[in-house]
């Protein structure tokens, strides 16, 4: 939802630089590179050279939403409890304790009824 909606209020542009009917160079938010033809109609000599000019540029604006209006003025004393609550318990997820605390230390190991060592012959040498 927050992307739909400041996708919906920013505004941009895109910028394409064609030479003939293909498309040279594509920009957003700045202008697109030329192909350098247009210096080069502009330095020629003749007149019927200096009229002709292959390049064109387009322009694609997107201009954003400028009217958004809150969806509340102000909260009621339950919508305020529920922020309170949700805060709360939200930071005590980040609290670090210095302490640790194992949840098996007061109960002893289980009894060994065999000694696998010796069931199965494997000593290390």
């Amino acid at each position: 939802m927050a992307f739909v909606v400041i996708f919906t209020t920013m505004s941009f542009t895109v910028d394409m630089h064609y030479c003939g009917d293909t498309l040279i160079d594509i920009a957003v938010f700045q202008e697109a590179k030329d192909c350098g033809m247009q210096m080069a109609m502009s330095t020629a000599t003749s007149n019927e050279m200096k009229g002709m000019s292959c390049c064109h540029d387009e322009q694609i604006v997107s201009i954003g939403q400028d009217d958004l209006k809150p969806s509340f003025q102000k909260m009621d004393l339950e919508q305020q409890e529920f922020v309170v609550a949700f805060y709360g318990s939200y930071i005590q997820l980040f609290e670090y304790s210095e302490t640790q605390t194992v949840p098996f230390d007061g109960y002893p190991p289980p009894d060994i009824v065999t000694d696998f060592v010796v069931l199965h012959e494997q000593f290390l040498i």
